[in-house]
């Protein structure tokens, strides 16, 4: 059996202040000013929306009709309902824990609000948006929507750490697998991605039990707490709520501890796109040439066909 090599701390960043996105999304920027950097790759952007109460209205709130070229938007719904429609056709609502994988390539025009049925009875709204790089060869291929809902996301158990604790456990000790590979996870995520990433939606009911989660070596990895607060690696650093640890590239396995019951974390990782960047508003090439093309081709009608 192969000795397990743990993943490390290599900086653990805190909450942001938070901003408006449109009039519907209330987000902390979980990036910081790492995002669009090849420090995070292949992960651009994070917006998190914290649970946020909101009364009835006839107001549409979100984001109106705009462009994306180059990337992937991934839209994780919590709590509340997310309305998507597009250039190309698709139209869809996602809740409580589905997802939705909209892959811009060449090019596409969407618009995401609250659902009409959340806007006019109101209630707790809560979401994430993750940006994805896309690999050159992918950049200027043809758009693509992934529905992805929550009963077709595998839950799997958290390994503990310690076989002595496995007696001890209550509650929900789980990985809801959106992303990830087969061999690694002994499922078949739902996501189909153009490199290999993982996407973990963690759930950990126990405090004070270690456990222990398979990442690739050589992959970027990233573990956002949603709620409650974690140590994490076996150094036990701890990461408390909306704050984030990027881990360094070595190892094999993360070691994640909540020290308050019923915690949540994100876990976002990746294998590094060893390419430029070039980020410009809504589009995300490899050259600065490539954005002016993108700005041109949207001014001139020619996106999101």
């Amino acid at each position: 059996m192969t000795e397990q090599k743990f993943k490390e701390v290599r900086e653990i960043l805190g909450a942001p202040p938070r901003h408006w996105v449109g009039n519907g999304f209330h987000v902390f920027p979980v990036f910081h000013n790492k995002a669009f950097t090849k420090e995070l790759s292949p992960w651009l952007m994070f917006d998190y929306a914290a649970p946020k109460e909101f009364k009835p209205s006839y107001e549409r709130r979100g984001v109106g009709q705009h462009p994306h070229r180059g990337f992937e938007t991934i839209t994780i719904a919590w709590q509340g309902e997310v309305e998507h429609g597009d250039s190309v056709g698709n139209r869809d609502v996602i809740g409580p824990g589905d997802v939705q994988w909209m892959t811009a390539a060449r090019g596409i025009i969407h618009e995401e609000f609250h659902s009409t049925d959340f806007q006019q009875t109101g209630g707790v709204f809560e979401m994430a948006q993750l940006w994805l790089n896309l690999p050159k060869r992918h950049k200027m291929k043809k758009p693509r929507y992934q529905p992805i809902l929550a009963k077709d996301i595998p839950v799997i158990p958290l390994k503990c750490a310690n076989d002595e604790d496995r007696e001890k456990l209550t509650g929900e000790n789980t990985i809801r697998v959106i992303a990830g590979d087969e061999a690694t996870y002994g499922c078949k995520a739902p996501a189909d991605t153009h490199s290999p990433v993982e996407l973990l939606d963690i759930r950990i009911a126990n405090s004070k039990v270690p456990f222990d989660v398979p990442i690739p070596e050589g992959h970027n990895t990233i573990v956002f707490v949603r709620r409650g607060e974690i140590t994490v690696g076996e150094k036990d650093k701890k990461v408390e709520q909306q704050g984030v640890a990027l881990m360094h590239l070595g190892g094999d396995t993360l070691r994640l501890t909540a020290t308050q019951k019923n915690t949540e974390v994100l876990l976002l990782a990746g294998e590094p796109i060893d390419e430029p960047i070039a980020a410009r508003g809504p589009f995300v090439m490899n050259t600065h040439e490539e954005i002016l093309q993108a700005n041109k081709d949207f001014m001139n009608g020619k996106m999101g066909r």
